[in-house]
């Protein structure tokens, strides 16, 4: 049976001889028995032994040009053993009394609390160092802009270090909500009896946020401007009125009642749509408790936040319709492969049709990526032009032949009137294929089974111009700007079944407008619609 393990001595022996520079240091048992060495291929003893060996101490004696010094310790409750330690010369300081008087001063530490000390004062000091780290790294998060509180707090595990760490923050914390309380008082004070024109009073003015205090009476005392026009109301008119008269919404008045009268003290915040004659959307009040000696009180921020919530909503319609755009290639690509592989060599037609198919999908699921990266690139801002010539004949016969399967299927006539010659345009190919792409893509998608798309292209000095006239469903006259809008669609209900990013459109004006040119849509209901692209034969602006 053992008597333990050394691993923490000599992690502890390696550091003293790290810190004082010795050239070797081991501890060695009576018989020669070495359980701690620099080099551990000297180690004779793995672990320390249960019963303590006999024999004489044998001592090293340092080699030529070494230096070196053996100190006899006496191991509590064991027995003895011997320290030796080497240098290869002076000491670092240059005073050997000195240094020798340090190192006799920690041996008899040694000697007094015995190895299984050594062990615990190591793993003590990994667990103050491992304190200090995670404050650290705590320190670290807060340079880099971390504020919560939560986030900054470390295991009091750790030790005393952590524990004041975590006091810091709470005291911290404290701070804080005293001075925010200490300012939403002020504002009380202004309110009911201060300068109107005071610096406070500007400050809350400057705020884009809507700012409202109330007493424990639910009575509003202080509006900022922005609270004012939220509230749709004079700010004059808005105060000393009770907040339940102008704040209609139930949850609202009720958390704003909680608050004030001090029954709720946490943060609350409820979102409110507004009616439609106002024509604000959604108005968000966030309420919090104030207290200041025995009276009651209320600050209450008010925020529209109609265009968070319609991003939200178009996000995650685009999250949804994007999904599906990447579904039906994948499903289609995945049916004819299995046709395919049925029918092998015995059917060339069904062969020939499987293969078209699979590659129609495949160009159509690139040009669904490409749709999401080129809105990922506009929203950054770094959508840029490769600007090269362009042989439109070229390009418009690619075109004709991405869709040509599609308008058979759908039983669509699709032509192309093209000039006799075409111009050489300066521009980006993909970009402006990507533009055409969208236009007849989205021609052939609103045209009924049996109907009909022109594409109709015209050349002159100024430019190209590219109109795709269809004869489909058509466009309210009132949504034909905002169909260029990213993410929206036509309130028709006869598109409900019809599968689209909202995207399209966006994309092909923003590509046409990189070039200096333009896209612009006439449309009638039941009718069709036509789609003008405009394109410059000059260099991109």
């Amino acid at each position: 049976m053992s008597g333990g393990s050394l691993t923490p001595a000599r992690a502890l022996l390696a550091q003293t001889a790290g810190a004082n520079g010795f050239f070797g240091c081991r501890i060695v048992l009576p018989g020669g028995r070495v359980i701690a060495d620099l080099d551990p291929g000297r180690i004779s003893e793995k672990e320390l032994p249960a019963e303590w060996p006999g024999g004489e101490i044998v001592r090293t004696a340092p080699s030529e040009g070494v230096s070196g010094k053996s100190y006899t310790l006496n191991i509590a409750g064991r027995g003895l053993a011997v320290l030796e330690v080497q240098w290869s010369s002076l000491p670092p300081s240059g005073d050997a009394g000195g240094w020798t008087g340090d190192l006799t001063l920690g041996i008899g530490v040694i000697g007094a609390i015995g190895l299984a000390g050594w062990a615990l004062a190591y793993r003590r000091m990994r667990t103050k160092v491992r304190g200090v780290g995670a404050v650290g790294d705590a320190l670290r998060a807060a340079a880099g802009g971390e504020v919560s509180t939560a986030a900054l707090a470390v295991s009091e595990s750790f030790g005393a270090e952590a524990v004041a760490w975590n006091a810091l923050l709470a005291d911290r914390e404290s701070l804080q909500k005293r001075v925010a309380a200490e300012i939403a008082g002020h504002v009380v004070v202004q309110a009911t009896g201060g300068r109107r024109d005071s610096d406070l009073a500007g400050l809350c003015d400057a705020l884009w946020l809507g700012l409202m205090i109330v007493d424990e009476k639910g009575v509003i005392r202080y509006v900022n401007g922005a609270a004012a026009v939220l509230l749709g109301g004079a700010r004059d008119e808005l105060l000393g009125k009770p907040s339940e008269s102008i704040v209609r919404d139930e949850r609202a008045a009720g958390a704003i009642k909680a608050a004030a009268t001090g029954v709720n003290r946490q943060r609350t915040s409820v979102e409110v749509e507004s009616n439609a004659e106002s024509g604000r959307g959604v108005i968000r009040f966030s309420v919090r408790a104030i207290r200041r000696e025995e009276s009651g009180a209320a600050m209450v921020l008010i925020e529209d936040v109609t265009q968070q919530r319609v991003a939200d909503e178009s996000r995650n319609s685009f999250v949804a319709q994007v999904t599906h755009e990447l579904r039906t290639p994948l499903t289609n690509i995945r049916l004819y492969l299995e046709t395919l592989v049925d029918v092998g060599d015995t059917d060339a037609a069904t062969r020939a049709k499987c293969i078209n198919v699979i590659g129609q999908e495949s160009r159509r699921l690139e040009r669904v990526v490409a749709d999401m990266l080129s809105v990922a690139e506009i929203e950054a801002g770094s959508l840029r032009l490769n600007i090269g010539d362009v042989r439109l004949d070229a390009l418009l016969e690619e075109v004709h032949n991405d869709f040509k399967a599609q308008a058979q299927d759908r039983e669509i006539t699709l032509l192309f009137e093209l000039p006799p010659k075409f111009p050489v345009v300066i521009g980006d190919r993909d970009k402006i294929i990507l533009a055409l792409h969208n236009l007849i893509g989205n021609a052939l998608k609103y045209t009924p089974v049996g109907g009909r798309v022109v594409v109709h292209v015209e050349t002159n000095e100024a430019g190209v111009t590219v109109s795709v006239t269809d004869n489909g469903i058509g466009i309210k006259p009132e949504e034909c700007e905002l169909v260029f809008e990213k993410f929206y669609r036509a309130k028709d209900k006869r598109i409900a079944g019809i599968t689209g990013s909202g995207l399209g459109l966006a994309l092909a004006r923003q590509v046409v407008r990189l070039h200096g040119g333009d896209i612009q849509v006439r449309s009638q209901i039941d009718k069709g619609s036509t789609f003008t692209m405009m394109l410059p034969m000059g260099k991109a602006a």
